[in-house]
């Protein structure tokens, strides 16, 4: 069974497909730890039902994003985590974490990569009049948004299709495909 810390700043969604995941043996996996940004993050009560530890901070109280990357290495080094798995967590990793988990840390962009990086990444495809949306994981390094592709998947634009509507589609293909590739990667590595 490996051991992953999940990072977020929202409401978890993706965090929940991936406990489903493992509550149903899809994943052999277990989540050691939570890391959240924001001290209002929906996720922390979620986890907290989970009964799995949480590490939420304000980066307003550190120094510098190495000092408070270097106290989460210490938190998930304790609890033996393998692997970090990014899912909306709104922040651009820095060389502690980086260099604590090299090729060990993953994320999910709803775009496809390389198109449309960074926040609103669904409005700007949208807006720009894409007829093919899609979800994108990858490995995560110092480039916002610019590791590896690891997986992705799409779908049509049709006609009519709102912006609501394109953004359930992503979600849905995104509570999909992230745990399926976790699963990949988890067994391979």
């Amino acid at each position: 069974m490996r051991k992953i810390a999940v990072f977020a700043s929202g409401t978890g969604t993706n965090f929940d497909a991936i406990q489903a995941s493992i509550e149903k043996g899809q994943l052999d996996a277990s989540i050691e730890l939570i890391v959240v940004d924001k001290l209002d993050a929906k996720v922390i009560e979620k986890a907290k039902a989970k009964q799995i530890d949480t590490f939420v901070f304000n980066p307003k109280e550190y120094a510098s994003k190495n000092d408070y990357e270097r106290v989460i290495v210490e938190e998930c080094k304790r609890r033996g985590v393998e692997w970090i798995v990014l899912a909306g967590y709104m922040r651009i990793l820095a060389d502690a974490l980086l260099e604590a988990y090299p090729n060990h840390i993953v994320n999910i962009h709803p775009s496809l990569l390389p198109a449309f990086k960074g926040k609103d990444a669904i409005g700007q495809a949208f807006n720009y009049g894409v007829k093919i949306m899609g979800v994108s994981i990858h490995y995560v390094n110092a480039e916002m948004d610019g590791g590896k592709i690891i997986a992705q998947r799409c779908f049509d634009v049709v006609d009519g299709m709102t912006h609501d509507e394109a953004e359930a589609k992503i979600h849905a293909i995104e509570h999909q495909l992230y745990p399926e590739t976790l699963k990949k990667l988890l067994e391979e590595k």
